[in-house]
């Protein structure tokens, strides 16, 4: 019997676990032998995810161009663009309200019982201030070029809305550039098919270096942070998504079976940007267009990061109850749209969502050295809150695609 990629990921996360357990458990006495063994794992995972890297911004540029050039309207992209971004901020909002309940019901800084970290501990996270100024120039690449190298996906899109519009408004001459790039999209999905098969290779290397490192006993004392969050993540998921899908009329079910090997990339390489390939493949299969999926999916990895925008309110929720600190409903109010506004375009910073957490903190006297509560678990955290984001992400382009008439579930 073959097995698919979803039995091949598993084995692979399982034979992960297994692996970096039972290294964890004979040397756990020489830590050095451990980062050594983690380091020789590490390499298949940055293998895959450098792969994954090389194809996004090609694959963007080709699919979107065409995409945009087939459009031929800059009012249809407007109108696109702000359907949008408007259910952006609308699902990111839901997914802040939705940390934030959860943070408040289940209470795990109040219910565990974990040493506060010294103060003034350094956290190793650099505070950083998004203003709007940053965040306006950061959308305008300065070379397409550059942007490309360093895979900026927001600066390929704007890119590539520019060079679509212009490519059909200058007729039949744009028409043999359209027809080269559509061929560049099909080279791109036969690496991605290339590139597929060895993300079981990657998804082991990745998981065994964390479990060898970390070991599983980390768990026991974080395990009902761990519980609460992914309890949260999974209302999300199938709550408050299925409501959305119901009330647009999507088959969320359906949808969310179609993108189930995306899901389970995404979590086991704790990296959603890793199964934006194989996304955009499953969505066209759905039955969604061409144009929508190409359009909608790249902003979404900007804009709509529903696991990570949960992960922020339940975080620093998390560290107040830790401290004793009890924040007002008023400043949970602010700290939400406070969030809603500087957490968009942050993508492409290292270790993000700890950055803007670490920000939101400094807004509410929280103690800084507190974000070290969270280093422990962070990277199993970061596996659910990235399949999260990719479930997102595939209700944001069917809402697009129903509300533009072009979801073909026939």
């Amino acid at each position: 019997m073959k097995l698919n990629i979803t039995w091949k990921i598993f084995i692979g996360m399982f034979l992960g676990i297994i692996v970096g357990y039972a290294l964890n458990t004979i040397y756990k006495n020489e830590p050095e032998v451990l980062d050594s063994a983690a380091t020789y794992f590490n390499l298949l995972s940055k293998i895959f995810l450098r792969m994954i890297k090389m194809i996004i911004g090609p694959l963007i540029f080709s699919i979107l161009t065409v995409g945009i050039a087939k459009m031929g309207d800059f009012k249809l992209v407007g109108r696109i663009g702000a359907k949008t971004l408007g259910y952006f901020y609308f699902a990111t909002l839901l997914s802040l309200l939705t940390g934030l309940i959860g943070v408040n019901i289940l209470r795990p800084g109040r219910m565990m019982h974990i040493d506060l970290p010294t103060a003034g501990a350094d956290t190793g996270v650099e505070v950083k201030k998004m203003t709007l100024e940053n965040f306006i120039t950061h959308l305008f690449p300065q070379s397409f070029f550059e942007a490309l190298a360093t895979n900026e996906i927001l600066q390929i899109v704007v890119f590539s809305v520019f060079f679509g519009i212009a490519t059909a408004a200058i007729g039949d001459t744009g028409k043999i550039i359209i027809k080269g790039l559509h061929a560049v999209s099909e080279v791109m999905f036969k690496i991605v098919d290339f590139v597929m098969r060895f993300a079981p290779y990657g998804v082991f290397g990745a998981v065994a270096a964390v479990i060898a490192v970390k070991g599983l006993g980390i768990l026991g004392g974080y395990l009902y942070l761990i519980i609460t969050f992914f309890f949260t993540l999974i209302f999300f998921i199938t709550i408050v998504l299925w409501l959305i899908c119901l009330v647009a009329k999507i088959p969320y079910w359906k949808l969310l079976a179609q993108v189930k090997d995306a899901l389970i990339l995404s979590f086991s390489t704790a990296s959603s940007e890793a199964s934006m390939p194989l996304q955009i493949e499953k969505l066209k299969e759905f039955g969604i267009s061409e144009r929508i999926v190409s359009f909608v999916l790249p902003l979404g990895y900007s804009f709509n990061l529903d696991g990570s925008m949960m992960y922020m309110t339940f975080a620093v929720g998390f560290i107040a109850q830790a401290y004793g600190i009890e924040l007002t409903a008023y400043q949970q109010i602010i700290m939400m749209l406070t969030l809603l506004i500087t957490s968009k375009g942050i993508a492409g910073v290292p270790r993000a969502s700890l950055v803007v957490i670490a920000g939101t903190m400094s807004l509410f006297n929280l103690p800084a050295e507190g974000l070290i509560l969270l280093f422990a678990v962070d990277w199993l955290l970061d596996m659910g809150r990235s399949a999260t984001s990719v479930a997102g992400n595939a209700v944001a382009t069917a809402i697009v695609a129903k509300w533009e008439g072009e979801l073909d579930m026939a």
